[in-house]
């Protein structure tokens, strides 16, 4: 799937009631719903920035792992570089 800006009818970040991360919700023009937590917005964004602003840099792939020795507050499960 290609999410493309025409795609899109609205894109909403909040921290939910009752919650303490961000939550960015993608409402799609066709009704549909992509919401994704903070830290999958912030290791996407932090390879986009790694990519654009890298002089020779053209990918970065992510891969989810789980960690079972991190630090506290941080989730069981990771996206981290490969």
């Amino acid at each position: 799937m290609i999410l493309r800006n025409e795609d899109i009818g609205e894109i909403i970040l909040e921290v939910p009631e009752g919650h303490r991360h961000l939550r960015t919700t993608i409402y799609l023009k066709d009704g549909e719903e992509i919401v994704l937590q903070e830290a999958t917005v912030a290791n996407l964004v932090r390879a986009f920035v790694g990519i654009k602003t890298h002089p020779l840099k053209k990918k970065i792939v992510l891969k989810g792992r789980k960690v079972d020795e991190r630090k506290e507050g941080f989730a069981e499960w990771q996206l981290m570089e490969d």
